[in-house]
């Protein structure tokens, strides 16, 4: 997923956000050395997200890493984007994240401008999804100059197909203000994954599945920073959020 230190403007409309809330120092939020980042206390389950952007992935490193309490569970990997682009390490890391143990998913990045419906079937067209496999993604950061209306009912095209063709609800992951002022009280029964970077605990007027606490994790085989998330929930919990 991308970051932004600030919103771009088209045209007077902020069409992208930084996920950044107040830069805080707290003594009960541990800092872990190896991953170079403070993790929040309280969740048992870790997890990554990564794309092209972290180039050639050592994945059995990644399943080997671990201090404290604290490896990698989980990781979702960039498949496609808009209607064209599939991300080039998709399937290299579909696999091996998959190899070495690791629970894989899948995401989208969405396009506000392109249609819905297309952008999933390129989607499903790239992932062979299997049964374990967490839930579908659609990563949903900027409003394209779309207006509130026409993003909601686009994006609605996308999940419904997904669903139709896949028989699940898509996890949305979004940006926590951009949840707030384009996705709330819309999309309620889809698990939601937010990116809320650099705080001891989310805002509590998201109910979300997955957080994204931040951006800056190092993990062992991967050369370059990596987002890092937690799951709201045990394993249990979690086994009930993937393809049947």
């Amino acid at each position: 997923m991308s970051a932004y230190n600030y919103g771009k403007v088209i045209k007077g409309v902020i069409t992208s956000y930084r996920w950044v809330a107040d830069t805080f120092v707290d003594n009960d939020y541990p800092h872990y050395t190896s991953y170079k980042i403070r993790i929040p206390k309280g969740y048992s389950l870790h997890g990554i997200d990564v794309s092209r952007y972290q180039g050639k992935i050592n994945w059995d490193k990644v399943a080997a890493m671990q201090e404290r309490d604290v490896r990698i569970d989980f990781a979702f990997i960039k498949a496609t984007e808009g209607l064209l682009l599939i991300d080039p390490y998709f399937q290299r890391n579909w696999k091996l994240a998959s190899k070495a143990g690791l629970m894989r998913g899948a995401y989208h990045y969405f396009k506000p401008k392109k249609a819905g419906l297309w952008q999933a079937n390129l989607f499903l067209q790239a992932v062979n999804f299997e049964s374990g496999d967490l839930l579908p993604v659609v990563d949903i950061e900027e409003t394209g100059g779309k207006s509130k209306v026409e993003l909601q009912k686009n994006l609605t095209l996308f999940l419904n197909q997904v669903e139709k063709k896949l028989g699940v609800k898509p996890i949305i992951y979004t940006g926590y203000k951009f949840y707030l002022n384009n996705l709330d009280g819309k999309f309620d029964e889809y698990p939601i994954w937010i990116a809320h970077y650099y705080r001891a605990k989310p805002k509590k007027d998201v109910k979300w599945k997955f957080w994204q606490h931040s951006d800056k994790a190092r993990i062992n085989g991967i050369v370059y920073n990596v987002d890092m998330n937690v799951f709201n929930g045990d394993v249990d919990d979690l086994e009930k959020l993937v393809m049947p």
